[in-house]
């Protein structure tokens, strides 16, 4: 007897093997899935989290050893020389324009990038 298709072989099964293999085909689980999205977490806390975290770290350091004549950008993208550090009310002043002297104060967490010597070279 040569069956031609599985639905020949379908039929031609006892019924008892055919529930048998229902039964061992059952869909995966949570716990089948749990390694797979565990690697991705850890995957994702590595790659993404953990350097936005130390970029993070690294501004405060900057923002927090500021100090007068330092060159910064704002997030707004204003670019002046630090001229006042007042860290108790945590307020920057900087300086604007060179030929009239124009100042403003922004709060430490509006400043974006503090320029030195070596950003100046790198851009």
């Amino acid at each position: 007897m040569i069956f031609h298709n599985s639905i020949e072989l379908a039929f031609a099964m006892p019924n008892h093997l055919l529930f048998a293999q229902a039964e061992e085909a059952s869909p995966p689980g949570i716990t089948s899935m749990l390694p797979g999205l565990i690697a991705i977490m850890v995957f994702f806390y590595f790659l993404i989290l953990r350097p936005q975290k130390n970029k993070e770290h690294a501004l405060r350091d900057l923002v927090a050893n500021l100090k007068e004549k330092d060159r910064v950008v704002t997030i707004g993208g204003i670019h002046g020389v630090v001229t006042n550090v007042q860290r108790d009310r945590d307020e920057i002043t900087v300086r604007v324009d060179e030929t009239t002297g124009t100042k403003i104060r922004v709060s430490a967490s509006a400043i974006a990038r503090v320029i030195n010597e070596e950003t100046k070279s790198e851009s």
